[in-house]
């Protein structure tokens, strides 16, 4: 008969409890560890705004104990980790009830012991634990005493009557087969009938409510967001309200028409005068008040107002604006996303444009259509308009002041990310020519060089030995060739060569690594050929190296139709302003004829030659083999004097 005990004291339920809480603590705990491991600290601009500026984000994200700045993710863990070592303790002070019968034990023998030695041991322990001769202690009753004398009493006969010592070895007790007791890791008030009604009104809550309320959650959510990070319902104004003449004024009101829906955010009466006072300083600023003409909500108003304010270098002292503007820059790069989706769904290559440079003039808080020059510390319209555009041109000027901002602006200068092509082709593997409907890729070459860059001083000389020329030239096809057959958009980074670090954001709210987008588009007809794509880790130049250039790759189909196609590269950036660069990449569209494919065919199955080794395996299997043109000719002389020589001595016969 089977007796089912319950865990009344949760020692087995804590071992379930333990063995779930480390499937989940271990990995998440891993992540911690590793992601911190994988932290790389970047090499940045050096100008003293970028200084400052990094050192105010450190000590921003710097926890400490009145502000430990803990995630969701983080607090998670430790309550896990704090539940764990209450049942890991738990077990550890739980003393077991569940013990193995051993006669050897109870008597305190050794195993091997004798049976007279086991008698005579027994007759000791008897005067000594018999309830007769017991002298009771404080906290022992006699029921106890007899419970011991017995037991020792069956141990004895278990070790010396033969029945007793089979039913021992057979059934592991003295007394034969023991009913069979089940352990159930819960409590019996869970099971127990009066409760039934209780169980199953929070099995019902949780199974028949719960679960489908987090499933449909989960659901619904995945179905109001894009895959671009945006709400359903954002990414549809977007695509209504976006136009193929839209300018960024256009996608700024775009922007902060979005945001009020993607926060939630509410209207804030007691923020009105100071989103007044900011209004008033944009309408000085801009010398119009156009920028705000298409808005009446309040709540896009104010996120309008906070977006031009930050391109106008205005200062907001409101804390609470202060915070919210930079939720806002922050979300801009993810709405840009969703609207260069838009742009390009249409394949429209000038909103696809402005989307791009978009990024550029929030990244460096520049209204558009403003010098750029000023961008650089310490550089003021008027100064920058002196200098007409020309970084070199500026330097010589503030050299010439000996302004204090001179040394800020070279620095600047020399990490300034003025990008060079240094190549850029169409390429398909395994062929000379691009066919229609063909796979190819479009490769191009790429490095940082700023205009104000140190010169290196162990740069190797250029190679006049024509071998060595051919040997680099071919271990850089070679490179090519494995970088073309791999799976990576962007080539590995040599050791030792550094990518394009922090840049020069003095006014974005973060530390900014810059990124670049390279495009296919058609220039005549203003349309995408191909939708950007997005790199980052552009190198500085370095004379030194072998490959002083990073190689990228876009897998595109050519069109199915022969003939050419002007096409144009645009790579733009979504930090430095004014570096964008383009290259004429005409597309040659070959269609190739049948007599063509056949000899290609033909020139792939071709018959080994005769002096090779596979000729000459083929010739002993009984296959045709290419005969040199000499053997032939030799062959065919032969035979000729062989005929000449018949018909002679025919004639002499006759």
């Amino acid at each position: 008969m089977v007796q089912y005990s319950y865990d009344e004291g949760g020692a087995m339920s804590s071992y379930f409890v333990l063995t779930f809480l480390s499937l989940f603590l271990i990995p998440v705990t891993l992540s911690f560890v590793v992601g911190g491991q994988k932290h790389v600290r970047l090499a940045g601009c050096q100008c003293q705004p970028c200084i400052q500026h990094r050192e105010e984000i450190r000590k921003s994200n710097k926890r400490t104990i009145l502000h430990p700045q803990v995630g969701a993710k983080a607090a998670f863990t430790a309550v896990g980790w704090a539940v764990f070592a209450y049942f890991a303790y738990k077990v550890a002070t739980t003393k077991s009830e569940t013990t193995m019968y051993d006669p050897y034990e109870i008597l305190g023998i050794k195993r091997g012991t004798t049976e007279q030695e086991i008698k005579r041991h027994y007759k000791r322990m008897s005067l000594m634990f018999h309830p007769d001769k017991v002298k009771l202690a404080v906290n022992e009753t006699l029921e106890m005493v007899s419970a011991r004398f017995v037991d020792i009493t069956k141990a004895y006969k278990s070790l010396t009557n033969e029945e007793i010592r089979k039913n021992w070895e057979e059934y592991g007790h003295p007394d034969g087969k023991q009913d069979f007791s089940m352990g159930l890791a819960i409590p019996r008030w869970v099971v127990e009938g009066q409760n039934n009604i209780y169980v199953l009104i929070v099995y019902g809550i949780l199974f028949g409510a719960g679960l489908p309320y987090l499933v449909g959650k989960w659901w619904f959510g995945s179905r109001q967001t894009t895959k671009d990070g945006v709400k359903s319902k954002t990414a549809e104004d977007f695509f209504k309200a976006i136009r193929e003449d839209s300018g960024p004024a256009d996608m700024f009101l775009l922007i902060a028409k979005a945001w009020g829906r993607e926060s939630n955010a509410l209207p804030a009466p007691h923020l009105k005068s100071d989103v007044g006072l900011l209004r008033e300083k944009i309408d000085s600023g801009l010398g119009n008040v156009e920028w705000r003409e298409k808005v009446d909500d309040p709540v896009a108003e104010r996120a309008l107002v906070l977006l031009y304010a930050h391109l106008l270098r205005i200062p907001i002292k409101n804390p609470i604006l202060a915070a919210e503007q930079r939720s806002i820059l922050l979300h801009t790069p993810t709405l840009l996303t969703s609207l260069l989706s838009m742009t390009t769904a249409h394949s429209w290559l000038g909103p696809t444009l402005n989307v791009l440079r978009m990024h550029q003039i929030l990244a460096q808080a520049m209204a558009p259509e403003t010098d750029r020059l000023t961008i650089f510390p310490g550089v003021d319209k008027s100064t920058a308009a002196a200098a007409g555009g020309d970084l070199k041109r500026l330097l010589r000027t503030l050299e010439e002041k000996n302004a204090s901002s001179l040394e800020d602006v070279r620095k600047t200068g020399e990490r300034w990310g003025s990008l060079e092509l240094v190549d850029a082709g169409y390429k398909v593997i395994g062929e000379k020519v691009v066919t229609p409907s063909a796979i190819m890729q479009l490769v191009f070459k790429l490095r940082l060089t700023p205009p104000l860059a140190k010169t290196t001083a162990n740069a190797e000389p250029e190679e006049t030995d024509v071998d060595k020329i051919k040997q680099r030239l071919k271990l850089d096809d070679e490179a090519d060739e494995k970088f073309l057959a791999g799976k990576k958009d962007a080539e590995d980074l040599e050791p030792g060569m550094q990518g394009s670090g922090y840049a020069h954001a003095p006014y974005w709210p973060a530390n900014r690594k810059p990124s670049w987008w390279a495009i296919l588009a058609d220039f005549r007809t203003g349309k995408v050929v191909v939708p950007p794509m997005r790199f980052t880790d552009v190198p500085y130049s370095d004379p030194s190296r072998r490959r002083n250039y990073r190689t990228y790759k876009m897998q595109i189909q050519a069109p199915p139709q022969a003939g050419t196609f002007m096409w144009r590269l645009v790579i733009i950036s979504d930090t430095f302003i004014g570096e964008d660069i383009g290259r004429d990449l005409p597309l040659q569209i070959v269609e190739v004829t049948e007599e063509q494919q056949a000899d290609v065919q033909e020139d792939e199955i071709s018959d080994p030659d005769e002096d090779t080794l596979a000729g000459q395996m083929a010739s002993m299997r009984g296959g045709q083999v290419k005969r040199k043109a000499d053997d032939s000719e030799d062959e065919s002389s032969d035979t000729d004097g062989d005929a000449e020589s018949d018909s002679s001595s025919d004639s002499d016969s006759d």
